[in-house]
């Protein structure tokens, strides 16, 4: 019978060429498509399409299945190079490192090779204004480099030499920020020379590139149950398009052409073509829009699931504080002044490679005037209490309470009151005592971060519920640091396996939950957790493959920027799925009212390219206001050493 409506219509010469040319370039990409899918068992989109265009040739209505493939293929066409731009954003980060860099082997003069030919061990001179062809650190040269391609810092970082270039080789990971350079980024005015650390393939722009490139195989959960919806819904479209055939022949009586004609219209109106792209649009412009503020997302499932946390756990050194002791409070005696607190102090510890000494020559040198700096000699340290040392005739002592009780010596009032008040706020105190006179009490210990405070004032904002910080710290102080920032529950004494186990009892209770860490030493306990989230991760091969979001500079500032941008994936999903579900049934209710393919399938491509337009909004989301108000706090250079 169909064969007779086919074959009966007098479509011969010039206007059948022209519709069997429109059906191979309509249909050329749509046939490789559906044969691919349809080999791996999977009836999509393009399979219905091409189903509806040869039923549409087989009873005789060449004219409306060429205008099917045509607007069928014009909308994908569009739809490509709308999600281009999302693409193109991904792809812009492959072209930030040079093609050539000028480099010094020996005595050589500099000579200009291919990146792909620089090795590990080799200079590279970098002019001014000119873009880093590889990782690495500065070996000679002052001048501010432009990160913002690979850290989103938006203010240009200072570069310098490193001290000791032979130690850099083997710390490379933990190099303050002053002395690492990173591919792809761009120099300022001073020319810099900087020991290649990293090959091309192996430089943290290749691995956030490739990471990216990748992030949207990571299906979301929504993407994961459209996937799914799909398998089902295809054949049950196949299967009500037999049946609207059936009753309009049967059971109304109409003519097989017509009622096949209104078949062919039902499976293109049920096509769930919006659907299919509703979700990868949004996730693709998601992930792209946080590479571009230097958060790296690991594809749609971790840009969703941070949306919906209820509880967000912390690690507490190198994260909500720098990980480095800091001078905290001054307490001269009653019978002492400052001065001769901090001469005495400073010309002790000058002698000590402690780190707490070096916290405070470094913080309190500067406070103590040339003419009053004092000389000290005969250090030698007492374990587990302090020091002593001499300055002329006159024994110093530098040490806990310990080590003053042991010899029965009793601290001045102020000093018992001022030494009990300062331990409860987490602070290592040393006693200073000078002959068989106190001279005051100096407080030391790892202060939180000028911005952890305000991003969690920020994350409470999103709804982020509960805060729970983490640390292998004594009870006291992360009580101490947990207060300053406003944490909900601080637990100390926590070895990395207990911390891995914290985190479990947490997600049991508060699902999902997210751990921001340095990912490093938090691995396990980021990887238990439903996402985990790393701080610091350029130039960190360690952190980029062990987290599910990555803070590409030290940036605690931009979390909460991350969980508003998932948050506002979430809702672009959710108001695609709507729109594109919403098409479909009204559609389907049209093609009973008499509309035909070609205007079906415009509304389909059209809804299409609104779903797709609708997604790219993402691209724009929060340009300029990704710190909303958090003033960033740079990491100090001298807590970044070593």
């Amino acid at each position: 019978m169909i064969a007779e409506y086919a074959l009966g219509l007098p479509m011969i010469g010039w206007p059948l060429a022209f519709f069997l040319a429109t059906y191979f370039f309509g249909g050329y990409f749509t046939i490789r498509t559906a044969i691919s899918s349809t080999l791996r068992g999977k009836f999509e989109v393009d399979f219905l399409m091409l189903v509806a265009a040869l039923g549409a040739a087989l009873i005789g209505q060449w004219g409306e299945g060429a205008v099917l493939l045509f607007l069928f293929s014009l909308g994908h066409a569009l739809e490509e190079y709308a999600l281009s731009r999302a693409s193109k954003s991904i792809e812009a980060l492959a072209e930030l490192a040079p093609r050539t860099a000028l480099v010094r082997r020996g005595d050589n003069e500099p000579g200009e090779v291919p990146v792909e030919e620089i090795i590990v061990g080799d200079i590279v001179v970098v002019r001014p204004n000119s873009r880093i062809p590889s990782d690495g650190f500065v070996v000679s040269g002052l001048s501010a480099v432009d990160q913002a391609a690979v850290t989103g810092e938006s203010i240009p970082v200072e570069k310098e030499p490193v001290a000791d270039p032979g130690r850099a080789r083997l710390t490379v990971d933990t190099l303050p920020a002053a002395n690492r350079a990173f591919a792809g980024t761009v120099n300022g005015s001073g020319v810099l020379e900087i020991e290649v650390t990293a090959t091309a393939a192996d430089s943290t722009l290749s691995k956030v590139v490739d990471l990216v490139r990748t992030a949207d195989q990571a299906a979301s959960p929504t993407q994961q149950f459209i996937d799914r919806f799909q398998r089902w819904y295809v054949p049950v479209v196949i299967l009500g398009v037999a049946v609207t055939l059936l009753v309009s022949m049967y059971v109304f009586g109409q003519p097989f052409a017509d009622a096949f004609y209104l078949a062919m219209t039902v499976l293109v109106a049920a096509s769930p073509c919006a659907l299919a792209i509703a979700t990868p649009a949004a996730v693709l412009a998601g992930v792209a829009r946080a590479a571009r503020a230097g958060v790296l997302v690991k594809g749609g499932a971790p840009l969703e699931t941070l949306g919906r946390v209820k509880a967000m756990a912390f690690d507490k050194t190198g994260t909500l504080t720098w990980g480095a002791p800091r001078v905290t409070s001054v307490i001269p005696a009653d019978d002492a002044t400052e001065a001769d607190l901090l001469a005495t102090l400073v010309a002790v510890e000058s002698l000590s490679d402690h780190p707490l000494a070096s916290a405070i020559v470094r913080d309190l040198g500067d406070r103590v005037p040339t003419s009053q700096r004092l000389e000290a000699t005969d250090l030698h340290a007492v374990v587990g209490r302090g020091v002593r040392a001499s300055i002329g005739d006159q024994s110093i002592e530098v040490g806990n309470l310990r080590m003053f009780d042991e010899q029965q010596i009793t601290l001045p009032a102020n000093l018992q009151q001022a030494y009990a008040q300062a331990l409860d706020s987490g602070q290592t105190l040393m006693i200073v005592r000078r002959g068989d006179r106190f001279l005051g009490l100096v407080g030391v210990m790892d202060a939180s971060r000028a911005e952890s405070a305000h991003v969690l004032r920020a994350l409470r904002e999103t709804n982020v519920g509960q805060f729970i910080m983490i640390s292998g710290d004594n009870q006291r102080v992360a009580d101490a640091v947990g207060r300053d920032v406003g944490v909900d529950t601080a637990i100390g004494d926590l070895l990395p396996e207990d911390k891995v186990e914290q985190i479990t009892r947490l997600s049991e209770r508060y699902r999902p939950i997210a751990m921001v860490g340095d990912g490093v030493n938090d691995a396990p306990a980021m990887a238990r957790a439903n996402v985990g989230i790393s701080m610091g991760a350029a130039g960190s091969t360690v952190a980029l493959e062990t987290c599910d979001i990555a803070l590409m500079s030290d940036d605690l500032g931009r979390v909460p920027f991350a969980v508003r941008l998932s948050r506002a994936t979430s809702q672009i999903i959710r108001q695609n799925l709507i729109a594109s579900l919403a098409i479909v049934v009204i559609l389907i209710a049209a093609t009973f009212l008499g509309l035909n393919i070609g205007a079906v399938v415009l509304v389909h491509e059209g809804s299409t390219l609104i779903v797709v337009a609708n997604a790219l909004r993402l691209l724009n989301f929060d340009k300029g206001k990704e710190h909303a108000g958090i003033e960033h706090e740079d990491k100090p250079v001298h807590l970044s050493e070593g």
